[in-house]
């Protein structure tokens, strides 16, 4: 018991410490490696509570995906944060309003356990039981039955998200050649084969 409390403050020490240092440094990838290390330590918490499947999937799509799109995408779009830095008093007001929200719904939080320690149990019960199937069974007996309708939107908001994405790192440059359908599949054989005839010892002018 005592190494699994030492573990587990130690896992969740690192995580928040690594937390706070993704929005407090100043260099965006540098705030990525810590946002890797900050997944990293969130899967040792997630192997500590028996869930394994969890961890492995933070570790493999997390880390090994979605991190690794955020610093290429931060290393694509070459942003000037210096000039983005500039307009931080015209949106403090609404970082601030979000920030006291997000601030009253911690507060809620601790004192409904504080209050009433026994609502987290009796919001819902594990379904179905842990001793009687595998963890990725569970997982997706519940993900697919209960949520299955807020999987299909979060799901959906990262299609929204990758589309974004990608309209933010096209960029349309005027001596690039790029593909057009429509002229491919409108061409003919008159438009694509051009005949010519050469006379026998002269050239193409």
């Amino acid at each position: 018991m005592i190494i699994t409390a030492l573990f587990f403050y130690l896992f969740a020490g690192m995580c928040i410490a690594s937390a706070i240092m993704v929005i407090a440094a100043k260099n965006p990838v540098h705030s990525v490696l810590f946002l890797i290390l900050t997944f990293c330590n969130a899967s040792g918490l997630f192997v500590l509570l028996g869930a394994e499947f969890l961890a492995m999937i933070l570790v493999v799509v997390y880390v090994g995906a979605v991190a690794v799109l955020f610093l290429f995408v931060v290393m694509m779009l070459d942003v000037d944060f210096a000039e983005l830095r500039q307009g931080f008093l015209q949106y403090l007001p609404i970082g601030a309003l979000v920030g006291v929200i997000f601030l009253a719904e911690l507060l809620l939080v601790v004192a409904g356990w504080t209050i009433a320690p026994s609502i987290s149990q009796s919001i819902a019960a594990p379904t179905p039981p842990i001793a009687s199937v595998p963890n990725t069974e569970a997982i997706g007996t519940v993900l697919y039955t209960r949520y299955i309708y807020f999987f299909q939107a979060a799901g959906l908001i990262l299609l929204v998200a990758m589309i974004g994405a990608i309209v933010l790192t096209l960029r349309h440059r005027e001596k690039t050649k790029r593909q057009s359908v429509a002229d491919q599949v409108a061409r003919t054989r008159a438009t694509a084969i051009e005949v010519v005839k050469v006379r026998s010892g002269q050239g193409l002018s």
